[in-house]
């Protein structure tokens, strides 16, 4: 990963960022997701770079419920960045699923940043074993408007299994993890970069047990969804979690509105790409945060600031990425 990051990075200057950026820009809202992810503390670390790097510019955090309501916090102007889930941005810009009657045609993208794995979890004394075994069970979907329930509803029904088989609950990621830990739901669904602070807190307080995809599984689920791809989560992520576990994941991408001062957005390109290592002290999902994934897995546009660094730096970019 490094020797891709450096091949890209060397190739722009190597001295950036004190410039100063117009008044409008001086303050900046990241959306992000609830504290128990790693929106919020990848957010928080970009932000801190922001304020770090970029001369009369000061960037915040917002805790948030995720994906689908970041999408219409940057719609509205209410928030000047966003991450989100790569079905959710794709959906909002082309105004199908949860988007179907409210397209956002002016979402662009400034990269890709890690991959979501999709991750069930239930106590290793329970008696499920798979997806199908969810029935009758009460199982925490994510929060409302978060890119798990998407991710969930889109995988359980690509695989026959419907809301109405079981008691689903819209828990945010902590919630799920205490609801779990007292026994007061079966299992809960996270769409979160692993590792992830709250199931390693319930793994260390409780026996668990990730349940994993049949091949078949992740086929049907590609089917529903061309974003989602096979993803591992590797043995010994979290306590007691002896072999990997195979799953699916989803990117995760940073978007902004097209109206964004293009300087800004290249500034927050070339940022994010020059000085990756910071992102990657504060979470190790950072270390997917390359040129070659953002051109890979970004499913909506560029915008023309983002498009600017990634041409100086010598990126083939693809024609779908081009407004």
């Amino acid at each position: 990963m490094r020797t891709l990051r450096s091949l890209y990075t060397t190739a722009a200057a190597a001295s950036m960022l004190a410039v100063a950026l117009p008044a409008s820009a001086q303050q900046l809202s990241i959306a992000t997701g609830g504290t128990g992810g790693v929106y919020y503390p990848i957010g928080g670390g970009f932000a801190e770079m922001i304020n770090n790097h970029i001369e009369g510019a000061q960037a915040t955090a917002e805790v948030t419920g995720a994906s689908v309501e970041n999408m219409g916090l940057i719609m509205r102007g209410d928030a000047d960045l966003a991450l989100a889930l790569a079905d959710t941005v794709y959906q909002a810009y082309t105004g199908t699923g949860d988007f179907e009657g409210r397209q956002i045609e002016n979402t662009r993208a400034l990269a890709s940043v890690y991959p979501n794995a999709v991750q069930l979890v239930t106590l290793a004394e329970s008696d499920i074993e798979s997806i199908a075994d969810l029935e009758g069970k009460r199982v925490s979907v994510g929060a409302p408007g978060s890119g798990t329930e998407l991710n969930a509803r889109a995988l359980l029904e690509a695989n026959g299994v419907s809301y109405d088989d079981f008691t689903p609950q819209r828990l945010n990621f902590n919630e799920t993890a205490d609801a779990i830990r007292d026994g007061d739901i079966d299992a809960g669904f996270w769409s979160v970069g692993p590792p992830t602070s709250s199931i390693l807190n319930l793994a260390a307080t409780r026996d668990i047990r990730l349940i994993g995809l049949s091949d078949e599984e992740v086929a049907n689920a590609q089917e529903e969804e061309a974003v989602f791809a096979p993803y591992e989560l590797a043995a010994g992520m979290y306590d007691g979690m002896d072999e990997a576990v195979q799953t699916i994941g989803i990117p995760n991408v940073l978007v902004v509105n097209a109206d964004m001062d293009e300087e800004l957005a290249y500034q927050l390109t070339q940022l994010l790409f020059e000085n990756t290592d910071e992102l990657i002290a504060v979470h190790p999902a950072a270390n997917d945060t390359t040129v070659e994934f953002t051109m890979d897995s970004t499913p909506v546009p560029l915008h023309p600031g983002a498009l600017r660094y990634f041409e100086e730096v010598g990126a083939e970019i693809p024609d779908r990425l081009r407004p």
